[in-house]
């Protein structure tokens, strides 16, 4: 169950061999040996550029993308694809032949694989609730609107997979903490679980209830710890990223959008008072003051 569940939740970050090997066909006959080198690089992918032919160097390149645990291989492949996907063919002759034939050619294969182009160079997989465009570096990017439609998608698949919808919600809060840590150089905790990475937040963003005097901001900083200690929990006991034990979880989809939504609501509000932090504030308690 357990390896299962990692499989599940790993898969996503990984781009099926048969969408390389489709996207290197059409990259190929679009770009020269240089250009694909400076595309890929633009984009991202790690490394200097593979040998062979340009089939053989979008699919080698692709690939590596896959292996390096630091490398978002679907934010690589929505950058490569961005241009295809979105020029006006009239604009740009290296397009122009047969663009239509290759647009569809990608929007099946990833459809196959339960993924689809979205504008702006984003892959989603819409077969379940986690985006695979990285929520890290939307939070490193202040990129509000983003942020916004990663938690929208999520919701359009709470009614079909509510406990992969639950594990995304506690993900995006992972990912706004990590962000965080390490934008501020702050040493990683020992314990990366929701839970160890929260606490970092509560300390550095004033969020501890003990440490402020008026009683209606005490109750709403417990309830927002309150808040994402549930969702951490909830996560451990019925997502998908982990096995369960005997204690039996059902989780619907009502109790997935509350999860999500909530997740949502806190990633904005941490994201005010960094703001603020960022601007020299002393923030005492939250962009309520």
């Amino acid at each position: 169950m357990i390896s299962e569940a990692f499989d599940k939740i790993m898969g996503l970050q990984k781009i099926p061999n048969p969408i390389i090997a489709v996207v290197s066909e059409v990259l190929a006959e679009r770009y020269t040996h240089s250009q694909l080198v400076v595309l890929f690089m633009e984009k991202g992918a790690p490394g200097d550029s593979p040998i062979g032919n340009k089939v053989d160097k979008c699919s080698s390149w692709l690939k590596r993308c896959n292996d390096e645990l630091d490398v978002d291989a679907f934010a690589v492949l929505g950058g490569l694809l961005e241009n295809l996907m979105e020029v006006d063919p009239s604009e740009n002759s290296i397009f122009a032949q047969d663009l239509e034939k290759a647009r569809t050619r990608i929007i099946s294969v990833l459809a196959k694989y339960g993924t689809s182009y979205e504008t702006g160079g984003r892959i989603f997989h819409t077969g379940n609730a986690l985006p695979t465009k990285s929520l890290h570096d939307l939070i490193k990017n202040k990129d509000v609107p983003g942020i916004t439609a990663e938690i929208s998608r999520t919701l359009k698949s709470v009614e079909t997979d509510p406990p992969t919808a639950l594990t995304a919600a506690c993900a995006a809060l992972e990912a706004l903490c990590k962000t965080f840590i390490e934008s501020e150089g702050i040493e990683m905790p020992s314990d990366n679980s929701i839970k160890g990475l929260w606490k970092i937040i509560v300390n550095r963003m004033g969020f501890n209830p003990a440490s402020h005097a008026d009683d209606d901001i005490k109750r709403i900083l417990s309830g927002i710890n309150s808040i994402v200690d549930g969702i951490g929990a909830l996560r451990t006991h019925a997502g998908s990223a982990h096995g369960h034990g005997t204690r039996n979880y059902k989780v619907e989809p009502r109790h997935a959008r509350l999860a999500v939504n909530a997740a949502h609501t806190i990633i904005m509000f941490v994201m005010e008072t960094w703001d603020k932090l960022k601007k020299g504030s002393e923030v005492k308690t939250s962009s309520l003051d």
